[in-house]
């Protein structure tokens, strides 16, 4: 494990050492004094509601070895009173927090894969991971860290890992541009350019530009991107000749490409077909977004040397993280589908078309408002009603201000269309709880915002 000391900290922050040993050795970091462990560090950061530097006492008092915190005058007694501890002061800790993660990423040579998009990252990361850590001892992201405080705490995690593969995400230009320049990736993977967050962005052209800062951290830009994503598709054709592109896809012509597809209810089958070599992929998830994120997966095995049989295995054995296409059957006999963790047009559209094609006495859609989408809003909720009346779905309910031009873009296709407005998710749990009967399918899907695993925890 390579090491860092308070000596470290207190220099690349310009910070000061209000009291403690400056050798003592950095290991474990952590933001929540509820889950502090003996010897971890402590870092106030500062949010909207709260400021985490109010709570360093708690924090030492619950076993830190140190804080770094700010904006605090630390009496006598109280350096009296922690003299077996180390308070570190610092001009801003988020700032810090990114400082000390660049530092110890400086420090390890190896694979740093990482992954943005539109849709699909944190699948596709899980699908990724799963894949390097066959050949190498890998640290990821856990759950969605992927934000400017989740990733330097994702990084400042590396102890002995020979890879890491992490996920970015944004609201905003200049989001990713910070963390890779924090990350400096190795390898870089861009699912696709949809419309998530285009409400603060503007267009899917500005939303490429943001995701494509992911490449401003890297010393040799390295990507791996869906080339049947027209955006993705476009940079690519432009810029081929300039930087070291590689591709997945099913219908463009890619470096790998999905064939013979067999799409079932819980997993899908394909051939990675790449020059003259073939793999058979099973992925254990079904849905046709999936064999995507797979293919994309045995890009990155095959860029970093990874055998064939282990990439197989890394995608048949890989695990989605909670609430993203998560099937469990009911004590009624009813599947319940919960996607309810973040919702963008893309991704209700992909999930409305593995519901009608699941089998089922009856499919039945639960759906809520996609947030940031600004004046996108209506026509990309409209859309998504016009695919549940084009796909074979039975019941549609919905909840929320946005969610009634779902319903309208349904009626507007189809006025035969089983559509419900309810007043609220509880309004609809008690529906559900009525209704549902044995092999009836229910999707819930809804910006997390929305809070629609809720519904799922209660069913």
């Amino acid at each position: 494990m390579k090491e860092i000391k308070v000596k470290d900290i207190v220099q690349m922050t310009n910070g000061e050492l209000v009291v403690g040993n400056e050798d003592l050795i950095c290991s474990d970091f952590s933001r929540d004094t509820r889950e502090i462990q003996k010897g971890d560090i402590y870092i106030g950061i500062k949010g909207e509601r709260f400021d985490g530097s109010d709570f360093w006492k708690e924090a030492l008092d619950n076993g830190a070895g140190a804080v770094i915190i700010q904006g605090k005058e630390i009496t006598p007694e109280e350096k009296e009173a922690y003299a077996d501890k180390t308070i570190v002061m610092v001009e801003n800790t988020l700032q810090a927090l990114h400082k000390i993660a660049e530092y110890k990423r400086s420090l390890y040579n190896i694979p740093v894969v990482a992954i943005t998009g539109s849709v699909g990252k944190t699948s596709t990361k899980d699908i990724i991971a799963n894949v390097v850590k066959m050949k190498y001892k890998t640290l990821k992201t856990e759950g969605n860290r992927n934000n400017n405080i989740g990733l330097p705490f994702t990084i400042l995690g590396l102890k002995d890992h020979e890879a890491m593969v992490i996920e970015m995400g944004m609201n905003h230009l200049g989001e990713i541009d910070l963390l890779t320049r924090i990350a400096k990736p190795t390898l870089a993977v861009i699912t696709n350019i949809g419309t998530s967050h285009i409400g603060n962005l503007g267009s899917r052209e500005n939303i490429l530009k943001a995701k494509l800062e992911i490449l401003n951290g890297m010393e040799e830009p390295k990507i791996v991107i869906n080339n049947d994503n027209d955006l993705l598709h476009n940079w690519y054709e432009t810029n081929k000749s300039n930087i070291e592109i590689h591709t997945y896809g099913i219908q463009n012509r890619s470096e790998v490409m999905a064939k013979e597809i067999n799409l079932k209810q819980e997993s899908s089958t394909f051939i990675a077909e790449e020059k003259d070599e073939k793999t058979e992929i099973t992925v254990p998830v079904g849905g046709e977004h999936f064999v995507y994120n797979a293919l994309s997966a045995v890009k990155v095995g095959e860029i970093l040397n990874i055998d064939s049989e282990l990439i197989q295995q890394g995608i048949s054995s890989f695990e989605l993280t909670k609430k993203r296409m998560e099937i469990r059957k009911l004590e009624n006999g009813a599947t319940l589908i919960n996607d309810s963790y973040n919702a963008s047009y893309e991704a209700m559209k992909a999930s409305i078309e593995y519901l009608a094609k699941y089998e089922a006495n009856r499919r039945i859609a639960v759906l809520g408002d996609m947030f940031e989408l600004g004046e996108y809003s209506i026509d990309l909720h409209t859309k998504v009603g016009e695919d549940i009346a084009q796909n074979n779905i039975d019941i549609l309910m919905c909840t929320g201000e946005l969610s009634k031009y779902i319903i309208e873009g349904a009626k507007k296709l189809n006025n035969k269309v089983n559509a419900t407005m309810f007043k609220d998710k509880e309004e609809i749990y008690e529906k559900l709880k009525e209704e549902i009967k044995k092999d009836d399918v229910i999707l819930v899907k809804a910006s997390n915002g929305m809070k629609f695993f809720e519904i799922c925890q209660k069913l």
